[in-house]
């Protein structure tokens, strides 16, 4: 057995682990030795100072070393057994409750020194511990710094340092794959010396350890998408010409200039299509920012070099959108078409047909672009968008349709934090797009106690003699006991007393088909009022949608109530978005809220929602279907995430040979990620 077979062994190879204790471990997904021994103390208890009993302190866990002098063992039932202890400062008793007199005399002999520790207690003029855990004749068992675990039921400190320990004394040497300047940065620290430190530090200076072990589980998920996207790129394709004049022609189209960030990104994007290697980008904008219209001047430019452009959304109705804003740009109606599942057969037929021949161009589409029999004759680029919508199988099968001539423009409109997009989306090009186009008016954000909802109201009937639209969204569907959260289903029935059929509502239990019909209304201004889940849908433009209302606003993240924000404001009007809330607000829950009403950048917002709420809870990251790291954290660890983009610069610039880091990525078993991504 080698270095790291020994590590990926199951658990149950370590002496002491039975098929009861291993399926405990499993329990909290701790299957091989390696998982054990990255299982991270979740506090450290320093027992290693050893003090006087008149110098205690009562309520510290302290160590001491006494004299065994006395046994009271009482002959009555739920009376406590005590051992009078002692040092040349004063008294001190050691109190077992349902502890065996067999079990106490072996473990306090009398008349011999034994070193304890504990918390401890005082009653009746005496300092006391209760049930003593660590007591030992050996002052070196119990003078050291102890490593406390978040155990599951059914296994004790104890058992656990035990099994750690049995684990770390068979521990083999592993060959370093550090760079020696990287090394230097981490304290110099072996892989061993850190997992070793982390469970017996020697003092409190476990932080540089497991920054040791930090790094290396981030360089790990780095150098996997470093290598997902050579492989993508290693294969030529043939350049695209690019048409400079099609930008110009686009803004006299459209009757406004595009943004600085919009220009760049379009810059960025034609340097890929044009040169021999494949492009793997991700166009990430904040809501309103104007993603979509860049991502059709490219489509553009590949058809002009006879080309085919797959554009898929995640939703019918957003598929349509994109499609009609094309042929209203380029009034290329003949070379563009939609196929969504509700096509008619014999117009799907058509279309395809017309995609193997090459007479489509561009196709607009949803899932339905998937299919097998779907081909299409000269793929030049795949346009996804909303891409944490769809699931990375369908990624990967849609870009498996074009040969190496296939570029690939992924579009998101959820701003995610910089330590967080390294991880999320290391293996792309990533081009932002910050700033909003001068056209669009800023959103005012406004908040309001639940209990004046009829000054909104009364705000809600001059927007609807305005000619305007509403949105109003609750956290549930239904009514429920336990959270009195507002439900869509009740503020559809209240709305609807007031406004009849001027109200519609959406949720995630209505049928797709119903769900698209309702969308349609609301865009064509049948409905004034559309209640809603959150279900509404990002990127669709309502253009004379002028408000959103979010009813308990405290419960919902910052980075999602800015995406439902950007529901409105897409037209020329001026837009507003009230938070409801409830009087009893939480500190933090007044934070967000302030925050949102001071700022319209999503990146900020999602900057301060990472902080506020941790990663692992921010909109966009559980839907990636990424795992989640045992030990990096996002927010608590940037500078080690930095550290490791700047080394994963230098390993793609230098060409190092990868080979000597198979052991580290068989170990932190990224083989999920290759899986994850194209």
């Amino acid at each position: 057995m080698n270095n790291y077979e020994y590590l990926l062994s199951d658990i149950s190879i370590l002496k002491g682990v039975g098929k009861s204790l291993a399926s405990k471990f499993k329990r909290k997904n701790i299957n091989t030795i390696f998982d054990l021994i990255l299982s991270t103390p979740s506090k450290y208890i320093d027992r290693s100072i050893e003090t006087k009993i008149k110098d205690l302190h009562i309520g510290k866990i302290q160590t001491v070393t006494i004299k065994v002098e006395k046994y009271n063992f009482p002959r009555m039932k739920n009376l406590p057994n005590k051992v009078i202890c002692s040092d040349d400062s004063g008294k001190l008793e050691c109190i077992f409750f349902n502890s065996y007199e067999g079990y106490i005399k072996k473990i306090l002999p009398l008349n011999n020194y034994v070193t304890i520790s504990g918390k401890i207690g005082f009653f009746r003029g005496r300092y006391q511990i209760t049930n003593p855990t660590h007591v030992s004749t050996d002052k070196n068992k119990i003078k050291k710094i102890h490593s406390n675990y978040n155990l599951t039921e059914g296994i004790s400190d104890n058992v656990f340092n035990k099994i750690i320990n049995e684990a770390l004394d068979n521990l083999p040497k592993i060959n370093e794959w550090l760079s020696p300047e990287i090394l230097k940065k981490l304290d110099n620290i072996s892989w061993n010396e850190a997992v070793i430190n982390l469970h017996n530090p020697k003092k409190n200076d476990e932080k540089k350890y497991i920054n040791r072990l930090i790094f290396d589980e981030i360089l790990s998920t780095f150098l996997i998408n470093s290598n997902i996207k050579k492989k993508f790129k290693r294969k030529k394709k043939f350049p695209k010409k690019i048409n400079s004049s099609l930008k110009d022609s686009v803004e006299r189209k459209i009757g406004f200039k595009l943004t600085s960030d919009q220009n760049n990104a379009i810059n960025e994007i034609n340097n890929d299509i044009s040169s021999n290697k494949r492009m793997f980008r991700l166009l990430q904008g904040d809501v309103g920012s104007g993603k979509t219209i860049v991502s059709l001047i490219s489509a553009q430019n590949v058809i002009l070099n006879n080309y085919q452009v797959a554009f898929m959304a995640p939703t019918e109705i957003l598929a349509k959108q994109h499609y009609n804003l094309f042929k209203k740009v380029f009034e290329n109606t003949s070379i563009a078409n939609l196929l969504t599942g509700k096509t008619e057969y014999k117009k799907r037929k058509d279309i395809l047909k017309k995609l193997e021949n090459n007479e489509i161009k561009i196709i607009f589409g949803t899932h339905a672009l998937f299919q097998n029999k779907i081909k299409f004759k000269k793929l030049g680029l795949i346009i996804v968008d909303e891409q944490h919508k769809f699931g990375v199988n369908q990624r990967k099968k849609l870009s498996e349709k074009g040969d190496a001539n296939s570029d690939v423009l992924v579009m998101s409109a959820t701003p995610i934090p910089r330590t967080m997009m390294m991880t999320l989306y290391g293996d792309m090009d990533v081009t932002l797009i910050k700033y909003k186009p001068k056209n669009r008016k800023e959103i005012h954000t406004y908040t309001k106690d639940v209990n004046k909802i009829d000054d909104v109201i009364n705000f809600i009937k001059k927007e609807i003699k305005n000619d305007n639209q509403i949105f109003w969204v609750c956290p549930l569907i239904e009514e429920s006991k336990k959270i009195d959260h507002q439900s869509s289903v009740v503020r559809y029935a209240y709305l609807k007393k007031l406004f009849k059929d001027k109200v519609g509502l959406i949720h995630g239990s209505i049928d797709k088909n119903d769900k698209e019909e309702i969308l349609k209304q609301f865009l064509q201004n049948k409905i004034k009022i559309l209640v809603s889940t959150t279900v509404i849908e990002v990127g669709i433009d309502f253009p004379n949608a002028t408000c959103i209302i979010i009813e308990d606003s405290n419960k919902f993240g910052l980075s999602q109530l800015h995406q439902l924000r950007g529901r409105v404001g897409r037209g020329a009007k001026q837009s507003s978005c009230i938070l409801l809330f409830k009087s009893s607000l939480s500190e933090n829950a007044r934070k967000r809220l302030k925050i949102l009403k001071s700022s319209n950048d999503g990146f900020l917002i999602a900057d301060e929602d990472l902080k506020l709420r941790g990663y692992g809870d921010l909109l966009g990251f559980q839907q990636s279907g990424q795992k989640t790291f045992r030990l990096a954290d996002p927010i608590l660890n940037e500078d080690l995430f930095i550290l490791a983009e700047n080394e994963i610069k230098n390993i793609e610039k230098e060409s190092v040979n990868l080979s000597k880091y198979n052991p580290l990525l068989k170990l932190y078993d990224r083989a999920d990620i290759v899986n994850e991504l194209i």
